[in-house]
């Protein structure tokens, strides 16, 4: 019962924040509710009103006075009910490229801005958690934390395995094509960049493999960084008290989830950085957007599964629906071309989690160190 009254409250904040970073554009009509004033002058900043917003401040002209009125207020500031919501979701799914690219062109008021959308989409999905379940283990001591005789279900290793073959035969498909192409052709180039992204792809994939099976078969072994403040002060504490850094990695993902898009940017603008009409600001509205999609592509996978959807179906959502996102994403956001779209699919696919999910991974362990 707390867990499900803590998600609830989580939601609660996650929509405040949104409303914060996304103020509503929908104005309330003037009813006959004596509790509703429509003064002649704004009660914010004294200019004179003219319209249903002041035209100086930007405050409503309607003043509410009603508990209703409250009630109405929780709901949405909790919720984040408006049309702009109902018009983004669509888009965010269906046509990520699209929307980016339209709210960086100035479609602001259409849609609910990135910014507004991650907060709520993070906090969605902690409180989601929280209700399912899903949350740290604070029982543990030091000896459940020794590795060793792992085991990872049956489900999870056919679809690894499944999806290590699709994208070998991708790989193969990819060659063939660049070996049809005359010397001179302008894809050739294309082609060979989308080569390369898979076949780093694959080796990044036979690596974490290998790591897998040695700690399914107890062999994996970590001594330490050989750097003394870290290992004294991190590794010690993990050893000590596994439960509680457990409950700190948690809590510290949930506060510092906004540092995955400072640290998202850099890779994206490396994709880039020849073309000089995208400029920062285009990086973090994509990368914004998307984790954003992220956030709640998880929540509907946490929920799936707790109504029991099959988990290999799962695990290949997991799989396919990122880089596919990112791919429709990078496609209609930058104009490109379908070979230039999927060889930085793969090569983002790959820096994110090999890189950015690394870097952040290290940024909590450090955070909970102290």
């Amino acid at each position: 019962m707390s867990e499900i009254g803590e998600a609830i409250g989580t939601a609660a904040e996650g929509g405040l924040l949104a409303g914060a970073a996304q103020p509503s554009g929908k104005a309330r009509k003037l009813g006959k509710d004596h509790s509703l004033l429509r003064p002649d002058a704004c009660l914010n900043c004294g200019a004179v009103i003219t319209d249903r917003h002041c035209g100086n401040c930007g405050q409503k002209a309607v003043v509410h006075r009603s508990i209703k009125a409250i009630g109405h207020d929780v709901l949405h500031g909790v919720l984040h009910l408006d049309g702009k919501i109902w018009r983004t979701l669509p888009l965010l799914f269906f046509k990520p490229g699209r929307l980016t690219r339209r709210y960086i062109n100035g479609e602001r008021t259409k849609f609910v801005s990135p910014m507004a959308m991650f907060l709520f989409s993070v906090f969605l999905m902690f409180a989601v958690f929280q209700a399912l379940g899903i949350t740290a283990p604070t029982d543990l001591d030091a000896t459940d934390v020794e590795i060793g005789n792992v085991e990872i279900d049956d489900e999870v290793k056919i679809s690894v395995t499944e999806a290590r073959s699709q994208m070998q035969a991708e790989l193969e498909k990819s060659r063939a094509q660049l070996a049809g192409l005359p010397a001179g052709n302008p894809d050739r180039e294309d082609i060979a960049k989308t080569i390369a992204a898979q076949e780093a792809l694959i080796e990044r994939t036979a690596q974490a493999d290998a790591i897998m099976e040695q700690a399914e078969e107890g062999t994996l072994e970590f001594s330490g960084t050989g750097i003394d403040w870290i290992d004294q002060g991190l590794i010690e504490k993990w050893k000590k008290n596994p439960g509680l850094m457990l409950y700190k990695l948690q809590t510290n993902f949930y506060k510092f989830s906004w540092a995955l898009i400072p640290l998202s940017i850099p890779f994206v603008w490396s994709l880039f950085f020849w073309k000089r009409r995208f400029k920062a600001y285009d990086h973090a509205i994509f990368v914004t957007y998307s984790l954003g999609f992220m956030s709640l592509l998880f929540v509907g996978l946490s929920v799936l599964g707790r109504i029991g959807v099959p988990t290999q179906i799962l695990v290949l959502a997991g799989i396919f629906a990122p880089p596919l996102h990112i791919y429709k994403q990078l496609k209609y956001t930058y104009d490109l071309t379908r070979h230039g779209a999927f060889w930085r699919t793969m090569a983002l696919t790959n820096g994110i989690v090999f890189g950015i999910l690394g870097i952040f991974l290290w940024l909590l362990l450090l955070l909970g160190a102290f």
